[in-house]
């Protein structure tokens, strides 16, 4: 089956499976390697319509988060559309994949394995603020796969009433500033610089907030260790 992959959450997913696809975007970079031995389609925002079509697939897999809608409906092929703004809905996504190319029973087994490791949602013992962006500084709202991820490891949204990606001029009573490692890249010296000013700063890996499919196993370990994180930073305020 051939398959051209505009997600690189599911481009991962999809190796995994067993299926690679033929098609990929420059940021589809899991597994290492993937986007220079395949075919790239452009960026997830900016994909291009012929090369797509070069490569006949079968399917195309897409994402609302991440995708174009009118880019999508340009290339009249057949299209997964995928949704995953919640731990669940990634989930049912990643099972909707799976029975899609072939590999259900694949596909249940990884998922299983997965709610193990993430077990049942934790109770929030604090409150953060997601950035994403600065210059203008962007956080994550309450309706974003992001969102969902802190509050099934325990940590409450400070902008869980805003929507999608909202610029901020103040960090709404957050305890904690999380500066992701994309699709800005933050680094210590811009935590330093808001600790400077008086706001507990961490940075996290991106990818363990941001994508979903078999990423999500692999980011058990960084999750897991974001409360005890959040925990040292208050400490050393105090």
């Amino acid at each position: 089956m051939r398959i051209v992959s505009l997600v690189p959450s599911w481009s991962e997913w999809l190796v995994d499976l067993g299926v690679e696809p033929v098609g990929v975007t420059k940021f589809c970079v899991h597994p290492e390697g993937l986007h220079r031995r395949v075919a790239r389609v452009g960026g997830t925002k900016q994909v291009d319509v012929s090369r797509v079509h070069a490569l006949k697939p079968d399917l195309v897999i897409a994402c609302r988060e991440e995708n174009v809608k009118a880019q999508v409906e340009a290339l009249d092929l057949p299209v997964l559309v995928t949704d995953a703004s919640t731990v669940e809905g990634a989930w049912k996504d990643m099972l909707r994949i799976a029975e899609a190319v072939g590999r259900a029973a694949h596909g249940r087994d990884w998922v299983s394995r997965i709610q193990a490791a993430w077990g049942q949602p934790r109770t929030a013992e604090w409150t953060a603020a997601y950035a994403i962006w600065r210059e203008p500084w962007m956080v994550a709202g309450g309706d974003t796969y992001i969102h969902d991820v802190l509050r099934w490891w325990g940590v409450a949204n400070a902008f869980a009433d805003e929507q999608r990606y909202p610029e901020v001029t103040h960090w709404g009573g957050a305890a904690v500033v999380l500066l992701s490692s994309e699709p800005y890249p933050f680094r210590e010296a811009h935590a330093k610089a808001l600790r400077e000013a008086g706001q507990t700063a961490l940075l996290v890996n991106g990818e363990a907030f941001s994508w979903y499919g078999s990423r999500m196993l692999h980011a058990v370990q960084d999750l897991r260790a974001l409360r005890s994180d959040i925990a040292q930073a208050l400490s050393r305020k105090t």
